[in-house]
């Protein structure tokens, strides 16, 4: 298996990023909220995992091993493939997944695309033992190396906007606040980003 890769981004679409390695540029499917914080020109490291099918292979990458781990025990759980998989952590963090499922928070779950009321469930039921630790650790460990950029991205793409709408919003509160926009509070900025999508 790939486990990891790491060179220079050489493009990026909103679900994607092509990495030079020696040479080589290799395509690598991105959720949505990583994907949105590499820009081409800088050196990344890209935790991997190689799905292989019939009549493709695909490398799907993440920002740190956990994703890439949870990413791989949410297929464990029947109707789950790669694409739904990837979903799940476009809109939430490994932690975040693991306390909705301990906790059996379907709702929560629902919002993921492609998964619905009864894949919600599947996960609850297929996986909530497995998850407990993680679910634990949650506040403990070192969050995330997102900031509130990514973060604001991830919740306004989670709440049904399209991913050009999201950037507008994150783009559009960058202007406004400047370095403030730093130090406010993740919630505060996603009511401002909502307010100003009601405007338009």
């Amino acid at each position: 298996m790939i486990a990891s890769v790491s060179g220079v981004v050489k493009a990026t679409t909103l679900s994607s990023a092509v990495i030079e390695v020696g040479g080589v540029g290799l395509s690598v499917s991105l959720p949505a909220r990583f994907a949105a914080s590499l820009s081409v020109g800088i050196q990344a490291e890209i935790f991997t995992t190689l799905v292989v099918r019939e009549d493709s292979l695909t490398l799907f990458g993440f920002d740190r091993a956990s994703s890439r781990d949870f990413f791989e025990l949410l297929q464990t759980v029947s109707g789950i493939g790669p694409k739904v998989a990837q979903s799940a952590l476009s809109i939430y963090e490994p932690e975040e997944l693991a306390s909705a499922i301990s906790s059996e928070n379907s709702a929560a779950l629902e919002r993921i695309p492609g998964l619905g009321k009864k894949g919600a469930q599947r996960a609850v039921l297929e996986l909530k033992e497995k998850v407990s630790g993680l679910a634990l650790t949650r506040k403990s460990n070192s969050q995330s190396k997102d900031n509130w950029r990514t973060q604001l991205l991830s919740a306004l793409i989670g709440l049904g906007f399209s991913a050009r709408d999201a950037q507008s919003g994150v783009d559009f509160l960058a202007n406004e606040l400047g370095a403030e926009a730093d130090t406010t509070d993740i919630s505060a900025l996603l009511k401002l980003a909502l307010q100003n999508q009601g405007r338009k």
